[in-house]
């Protein structure tokens, strides 16, 4: 089992910069791809980033490609999400999570076991 929290959400004008941290309880972090997913009002959770167990992957949306940056630290079981030049468009609930399966499937919602409860990203104009 693993519990996932995040914090450091807020608000923000665009063209600024923002980063959220997830952090996870219990020792087996390192097992885990951790992936970062967002969902605005009336629309479906979307994929943002993604990043390996050992940390050495990353995978982004092409929506914020060159733009964040998932990073990880296991000592600390804790995972990151930098978001720089952030746009009115990024608003919204970011969640992290956990997956134990395939991380080629990372970009997909059912590959993830666990979720955290989420903390909202608002860009103002």
């Amino acid at each position: 089992q693993v519990q996932l929290v995040e914090s450091g959400g807020g608000l923000v004008q665009a063209g600024g910069s923002l980063s959220v941290s997830c952090a996870a309880s219990g020792r087996t972090f390192s097992r885990y791809y951790m992936g970062w997913f967002r969902q605005a009002p009336g629309k479906e959770r979307e994929f943002v980033a993604a990043i390996s167990s050992g940390g050495a992957y990353t995978k982004y949306a092409d929506s914020v490609k060159g733009r964040f940056t998932i990073s990880r630290a296991n000592a600390k079981n804790t995972v990151y999400l930098q978001m720089n030049r952030l746009k009115p468009e990024d608003t919204a609930v970011y969640y992290c999570a956990a997956g134990s399966r395939s991380y080629s499937t990372a970009n997909d919602r059912g590959a993830y076991d666990y979720w955290g409860q989420g903390t909202q990203v608002t860009v103002s104009s």
